[in-house]
This record gives structure tokens, sequence and C-alpha cells, in this order.
């Protein structure tokens, strides 16, 4: 290999190095972490340095007055604390479990909101590292016990929590009323129903004496989001505080670290989302502003990230409902588009012409084809088929190129034993003849090109489609994550803990099928890419085998058919020999450069003139 050869070779190398420093840079590190940890610690104890943790015999209802026994100390202390609400300050909390075809939501009277909820078709995966076996447990959400949703209470000078204390409950049916009521005649009333089947929660809150200085109230919303999924290193790249501003369009805080988004314009919802699933919650009047954040967690707790949000409502008149929708579910898009809100956007498709892509050609195809086949082996087979032929006519001028470009091999052989000594002469020589015979040379690479936006929008559908999570297919056990076809026991820098087959596979048939449809192409413009057309699947031999099996099976099963069509192309539908009489035809017209070929043969020429004239100095 000459010198060209490998400096290309290293440029293509330092090009993936640069590309994995760069995931590395842009991800959080330790003291990162530990900074944002500190902020949230700090924030925290700033709130439960207002409360006096100390808990007495309380009877099982919501008390009308003080508890006789209380301490006159603990007494006077809560008093100053609670004002009006002292006596909801006190006693013991109550769970109400309200249920449908879909999931279970706890509610607690312990600030009147949603304590968990329990999705009933779909499991939490527990990954044990190095073990070959994964399990399950059931799927909750909203569970952490560091969960806060509090309205702030602003009464004479004091701030009251709302999640610290007790409300009255009333259960009717699917339909549960939180109430909490202060001596003076305030009161907060939250109201929560439940639909017979889906996620979404009608809600609504009304107060009467709260609304301190003509504003209206407050909501801090803190959630831990806890790991779902098998891989959590991608499920927390998919983990943020999604929003949506009233007159703009879907935004979000950073996925890769710790972000925060102070927002002065109305919100039409917020959403804390991870990789699958969401709490939304979706404003019937628009809030007046937010203040949002991620704070993401070290790396050995059960938590991906910290997603907050202080919300402002508009003032509303004493005994005013202000309607919500309140989604706790799964990132489906059929149910997150019917509410009309771009709620949809959650999912990761990507943005820009993949995104496009994704949402109105890949998944339409992809939920027609669902509706057919059960298996979603099946439909990805199927998928690939289907874009295998849409594409075949782009396929078939690649190979057409490849075939002309076979046809002038022995003539481009001879100009490498003519000119042997001078690979630039080659190169000059090489385009005229590619002039002289009517061949584009970049005539196979621009039909790959325009593929380009189909693959990478399928990067991005498998990992973000929940319709793929926990569906098995030949050895793989979920599509929307790695297969691991061989534990290894250790962990491998860049690699992982494990063999995806898939992925092997598709890194050994691409090296055939690249070895099958080039050997007749001419090389000598470029010799790295003979190289580097070998180099690069290794390469992504690390970057694909902890990615979802889903994209990795696609990739497996077109190269499979790659390699059918191309044999079946070249053997049964290319005539060869009418190729090279319409070449020998194409050398008998007269021709005129393009301005392409023009600045190329020109610049060819520079450069052998200065290495001349570079020798004849020496």
């Amino acid at each position: 290999m000459d010198k060209n050869t490998w400096n290309s070779i290293i440029g293509f190398t330092l090009i993936f190095i640069i590309i994995f420093v760069w995931a590395k840079l842009n991800s959080p590190n330790d003291s990162e972490i530990a900074q944002q940890a500190a902020k949230q610690d700090s924030l925290e104890q700033v709130n439960q340095a207002k409360e006096i943790i100390a808990e007495s015999p309380a009877p099982a209802e919501l008390p009308e007055t003080i508890p006789s026994d209380l301490d006159s100390t603990l007494l006077a202390a809560r008093q100053d604390q609670f004002g009006p609400f002292t006596a909801a300050s006190v006693g013991q909390e109550e769970l109400i479990v309200l249920e449908n075809a879909d999931m279970n939501v706890t509610f607690t009277s312990r600030g009147g909101r949603v304590k968990e909820v329990t999705l009933k078709n779909y499991k939490k995966i527990i990954h044990h590292e190095g073990s070959s076996e994964d399990s399950t447990a059931a799927l909750q959400l909203l569970e952490d016990p560091r969960n806060r949703f509090d309205y702030l209470l602003n009464i004479n000078g004091r701030q009251i929590l709302s999640g610290d204390l007790l409300f009255a409950s009333r259960v009717n049916d699917r339909e549960v009323m939180f109430t909490v009521q202060g001596d003076n005649g305030s009161y907060l009333q939250q109201r929560y129903t439940l639909p017979e089947t889906g996620f979404a929660l009608a809600y609504s809150v009304s107060q009467s004496g709260l609304q301190a200085n003509g504003e209206g109230l407050t909501l801090e919303w803190k959630n831990y989001l806890q790991k779902l999924e098998k891989n959590s290193d991608y499920e927390k790249m998919f983990s943020t505080v999604y929003f949506k501003e009233s007159n703009g369009s879907t935004d979000y805080c950073s996925c890769r670290a710790s972000d925060e988004k102070a927002l002065d314009q109305p919100l039409k919802w917020v959403s804390h989302s991870n990789q699958f699933f969401n709490s939304t919650l979706i404003a019937g009047q628009a809030f007046t502003a937010g203040d949002l954040r991620t704070v993401v967690q070290n790396e050995d707790t059960p938590d991906l990230k910290l997603a907050y949000s202080r919300l402002s409502f508009p003032k509303i008149g004493d005994g005013e409902a202000f309607p919500m929708t309140f989604y706790i579910g799964p990132n489906d898009y059929t149910a997150l588009s019917a509410f009309h809100e771009d709620v949809e956007d959650i999912i990761p498709f990507g943005w820009s012409l993949f995104g496009t892509v994704n949402r109105y050609v890949i998944r339409p195809i992809f939920s027609f084809l669902s509706g057919l086949f059960s298996s979603k082996g099946l439909v990805i087979l199927l998928l690939t088929l289907l874009v295998k032929l849409v594409l075949y006519p782009l396929t078939y001028k690649m190979l057409l190129s490849q075939a002309k470009m076979g046809a002038l091999k022995p003539k481009l052989a001879h100009l490498k034993e003519k000119f042997k000594d001078d690979a630039q002469q080659v190169q000059i020589e090489t385009m005229k003849i590619y002039r002289e015979f009517g061949v584009n040379p970049l005539g196979g690479c621009l039909p790959m090109v325009l593929q380009m936006p189909i693959w990478i929008a399928l990067y991005r559908f498998f990992p973000a489609s929940i319709e793929f999570r926990q569906e098995s297919f030949l050895w793989a056990d979920d599509l929307s994550s790695y297969d691991a076809f061989i534990q290894l026991g250790t962990h491998i820098p860049m690699y992982g803990d494990h063999i995806s087959l898939f992925t092997l596979i598709w890194v050994i048939t691409t090296i055939i099928y690249t070895y099958y449809s080039t050997r007749e192409m001419d090389m000598s413009v470029n010799p790295a890419m003979k190289y580097v057309q070998y180099f690069m699947p290794l390469m992504f031999l690390f970057w694909f085998n902890n990615y979802a099996s889903g994209l990795t099976a696609y990739m497996c099963i077109s190269n499979i058919l790659n390699i059918s069509q191309t044999l079946i192309t070249k053997n049964y539908i290319i005539d060869h020999d009418k190729i090279r009489e319409k070449l020998e035809e194409n050398a008998k017209k007269p021709k005129k450069k393009s301005g392409f070929q023009q600045r190329l043969e020109t610049a060819l020429k520079e450069q052998q003139q200065a290495r001349s004239g570079n020798k004849t100095k020496k």
C-alpha cells in the first residue's frame, strides 16, 4: 500500500475514534453528576428544613380538630408551619386504588396525589450483569417514595406544600376527589377520573382563598425516572423532560446531560419521559410559565434521571376548576396523537428529514403489516423486503454501473501495466477511458447515498418503537434491545459483556457482499477504498453490538436480500454482452468533457507537473 492509502485508512480510523470521543465528552462525568446531585439535594433540604418530622398515633379518619394528645411544643411548631391547615398536617395516610382494563392507579390521601401506577400489560426488565438470564417484575410508574407532586399554598407569608397535608377523600365508581380545608375557609380540591380503558386520567384542581398577590397556583413536580429496560445506557439517552409552548413546537431538555429550561411563555403540556413510558400533564388552558430540569443520576443507583417541573397556573376564580389530562402510560404513537397536541413528538423518532420518514412512511407501513401478522420478526422481514423492492431501481443502477466498470477492467489493467511507475498518470488515463466509454465512476455510489435517509431513519425507529419492546425473534428475546447470544462474563470497554449474533452475522455478510459486488471494480483512482470498505464493517461491530436487535436483524435480512438481488441481477437480468457493445458504441461518439471531469483532469495534471518539477530540482 502507498502513502496515500495509509493516510486514508488512518483518516477513517481517526473519524471513528472522534465519534466515540465526542459521545463520551457529551455524556456527563462524575463531577458534573455530583454537582447536579448536590444542587438537587440542597433544594430538597430547603423544603425539608420546613418540616418537623414527628408522627404521633392518629385515628384512621382525617381529624376535624388537632389531636388533644399532641405535645404543646410540637403543636406550636405545627401551627407556625401550617397555619390554618394544622389539623390536616397529622393523621394516617389512606390509600385508594382505582382499576381499569389497562392499569391500577394507587392514590394517597397525603397530598391527594397519584402514588403509583401499575401497567397490567407491561413488565419491567431487570438485567443482571454477566448473566444470560434477565428477570422481570411488575412495571410501575411514579412509584419512587422520593417523588413529589406539591401545590405551593401561600397563606399569610407561609408557603405550605400540599404534599405535607392529609386530604379527605370521596370515591365514586371510577372517580376519586381529595379535599383539604383550612380553618379559615380556604381549601384545595383535586378530582381524578379513570377511563374504562386507556391511560389518560381526567384531572382537575380547584381552590378558594389560596391565590396570593393575585397570582395563580404553582405546582412542583419531582419524578425519579427508574431503569426499566435491559440497556440502561440507551434508556438514559432517551429519558428527559419534553414540553410544548402554546405557540411553539415540541422541545426538550438535553438527553445526554443534566439541563434546565426557564420558560416564561405559556406551556400546553409537560412530559416526564423515558425510552418507552411517560407521565404527561396536559393543560386545558395553558400553564403561564415553567421551570424544567433534568438531573442525571449516578450509574450505581436504580434511577436514570430526576425530572423536575415547576408549573405556574393562570389565576382562577374561587371554586373554579382548572381542567387537565394526566397521561401515565406507554409511548404509544396512536394513543398520544389522539390528544391532537403533538404529544407523540416525545417518541424519539428523530428530527428533520429522518423523523418525517419514520412518522409518515416507516411507521404507517409497520402498523399495516403488524395488523396482518402478530410476529414482529416476520413484520421486520416483510418490511425489509418491501424496502428492497421499492429501492430496487436504485440498486439496479448501481449494479449496472458496476458491470460497466467490470467491462472496462481489462483496459484499466493495461493502463496500470503501461504506467506502473506513475500512479498520477494512471489516474489521468483512467478518467480519459471513463469519458471515452461514457461511464460515470460515481454511478455506483449515488444510489447508496440516496438510500441513506431510510437507513438512518430505521436506526432511530427500532429503539424508539414500543411495539418491539420484549418481542422475541429467533434467539433475540427483546427486539428493542441487543440480542445477547453469548454472555462473556466480563465487560469489554466500547463492546459490552455479550456477543450480538445479529451484529456478527451482519458484519460477515457485509464483507462477503462487499467482496462480491466490488471484485470487478477498479480501485486505482482511490486505492484506499479497497481496504476501507472492509475496515468499516469491523468498526461497526463495536457500534452495533449494544444496539436494538430489531435494527441488526433488519440489517442481516437486508444483507441476505442484497446478496440475492446481486446474484440474480448480475447473472440473469444484466446482459454483459450488450453492455460491452454499448460501451464500444459510446467510444465512437464525439465526446464533450463535463465541467467536473475537466477540473478533475486539470487538477491531476497540475499535481503530476508539480511532482515532475520537484524531481527535476533534486
